[in-house]
């Protein structure tokens, strides 16, 4: 299981996709599903694989249907929005290698997702993405910053790419919005990190950043690219 890749920095040394980590895809029927599942879809698949709280690396995506703008744009308020799934959503759990044949047990169940039926299907391993763009659709913004200081929460992830040996080039910050929790609400941000490494866009995607993979959050997936991003806005705010 490795794919090659030939880097900038030395053509002659291709790179392997290391598959220490990996993302587990499950094929699924579901007509819909509350927008804001993160904590119920959660708390149903740890019910099923209750290991999965021992292991850090180890986290749940998000299911997203056909969104505006790949994730990038979400309504203001997700409590009491449904989202339609097509035929072609997939669910996926970023997991360690170890862990592949554990959590290919789901093949075969059903999940209730706050009245939702979710039935899994067969599943297959994905390595991860060396695209230069990588991108987070969910940040839990620590205590201490402001939802509304974009320039803290910028510097405070930098100092989590820089313990994690990524040099950050460009980096974008989407709208902040609330996920369910019993707790009380996570606070969250999009962001979008351009221009990195091919071995930096494996090791944040290994890694994630911040808190609660477990609901999906920290969770770093390939995006097409900073500058659509940046025509998209352009194009909304002038609409």
């Amino acid at each position: 299981m490795a794919m090659y890749w030939e880097t900038d920095k030395d053509e002659n040394t291709p790179y392997v996709v290391p598959d220490d980590v990996v993302d587990l895809v499950y094929h699924i029927r579901c007509r819909s599903l509350p927008l804001d599942h993160a904590h119920s879809l959660s708390t149903a698949i740890r019910e099923r694989l209750p290991w999965m709280d021992e292991e850090e690396l180890a986290g749940i995506h998000l299911i997203h249907g056909a969104e505006s703008g790949n994730g990038w744009i979400r309504p203001e308020d997700a409590s009491h929005e449904v989202l339609h799934l097509s035929r072609r959503a997939r669910m996926s759990l970023r997991l360690p290698r170890h862990r592949i044949g554990d959590a290919a047990a789901l093949g075969g169940q059903e999940l209730d997702i706050d009245g939702h039926r979710l039935a899994i299907g067969e599943s297959h391993v994905k390595l991860f993405s060396t695209l230069p763009t990588q991108f987070a659709r969910y940040l839990v913004i620590p205590d201490g910053i402001d939802r509304d200081d974009e320039e803290s929460f910028l510097a405070w992830v930098a100092e989590r790419l820089q313990q994690l040996d990524i040099r950050p080039r460009k980096m974008l910050c989407g709208k902040a919005h609330a996920i369910h929790h019993p707790q009380g609400e996570l606070r969250t941000r999009s962001l979008m990190l351009a221009d990195l490494e091919v071995e930096e866009a494996v090791r944040l995607q290994q890694q994630g950043i911040g808190e609660h993979k477990k609901m999906g959050c920290g969770l770093f997936i390939p995006h097409k690219g900073i500058r659509a991003v940046h025509e998209m806005t352009a194009d909304k705010q002038a609409g």
